[in-house]
């Protein structure tokens, strides 16, 4: 039996059949998969695709991410299960992007949760408000290992705002599963369907070019809970020439989702390459490291002024 053009909320509203895609990717997820396969069938919207794709795991992903297609199915969710040898969440994820079929998108992690009207409540937002593409909700980090809670946004993201810089220079939140955006949006941003395959990132090279053409909303409400623990993806412990590493491998991510954004190119990459330099420069100089912060300091001079304390911070170290 086909289902209805539209369904009855609870409070009897009458809502519309849009397909909402939703996207993960996965490398070695078994601990989670229960909680993330749950916190899908669960959801109060009922129009749903399910795009999983393997990413070359080792462990029981396969086994268990296959042993949840009948429940899916049951509940009517499109499910598409696709397996690649490991390349990374952004290979992964374009598999997923080249085959979605919804009206909107959502991309989740696979170790993190979303909440019961988690989906439901964001398209009702985008339907009531049809002049914005893209909203997110607040969230949750909660700690596995203390338990500790503590809030996603902060009060300066608690209402409809242009998010463009803030994502660019790392002032706001991009934590994929507060997030849904609209499909004509992201064919806007990617009409092949085809973002830059970073090992990480993916969630700004969707969020930059998608807030370069839409005010984001915002929904006062926690939607979405990132675990943190100690094997997280993008949560472990990085050492030195890391974290160098991955400031500069994030700062391609960003000039990438620049050049398919709506912007002043060359004012919004200043922007990035300033703010990488201060990053690196805060952290060389946390470390003793002399070398990089002296690079870091002739970097922020090309672009401005160094302030008053990073001056300061530069004599200290030297001397």
């Amino acid at each position: 039996m086909e289902k209805s053009s539209n369904y009855l909320r609870e409070n009897g509203e009458k809502m519309d059949n849009s397909l909402v895609s939703i996207i993960t990717p996965c490398y070695n997820g078994e601990p989670y998969l229960e909680r993330y396969f749950f916190s899908i069938i669960n959801q109060t919207y009922p129009y749903l695709e399910l795009i999983f794709i393997n990413d070359g795991s080792t462990d029981r992903t396969e086994e268990i991410a296959q042993s949840y297609r009948p429940i899916l199915e049951q509940r009517g969710i499109r499910y598409v299960y696709l397996y690649q040898e490991n390349a990374g969440q952004a290979a992964a994820l374009n598999r997923g992007l080249k085959l979605f079929n919804g009206e909107y998108l959502t991309w989740p992690d696979v170790d993190d949760e979303m909440a019961l009207g988690c989906i439901e409540k964001k398209v009702k937002y985008l339907q009531e408000h049809p002049e914005l593409r893209m909203v997110r909700c607040d969230g949750t980090y909660y700690n596995s290992d203390t338990g500790e809670k503590r809030n996603i946004a902060q009060q300066s993201d608690k209402c409809i705002k242009d998010i463009f810089q803030e994502l660019l220079l790392l002032k706001t939140y991009g934590c994929c599963g507060c997030y849904m955006i609209t499909r004509d949006l992201f064919l806007e941003c990617y009409p092949d369907r085809d973002i830059f395959e970073s090992r990480s990132g993916q969630n700004w090279q969707l969020l930059v070019p998608a807030a370069s053409r839409s005010l984001c909303g915002y929904i006062a409400e926690s939607l979405y809970t990132v675990y943190e623990h100690g094997d997280s993806h993008s949560r472990h412990q990085r050492t030195v020439e890391e974290l160098y590493q991955h400031w500069d491998m994030f700062t391609e991510v960003l000039r990438h989702a620049i050049a398919v954004s709506q912007c002043d190119s060359p004012k919004a990459l200043r922007l990035v390459e300033e703010n990488n330099a201060r990053q690196q420069f805060y952290y060389a100089v946390s470390v003793r490291d002399t070398a990089m912060m002296k690079r870091m300091m002739k970097a922020i001079k090309q672009y401005g002024k160094a302030t008053l304390k990073e001056n300061v911070l530069y004599l200290k170290c030297l001397f």
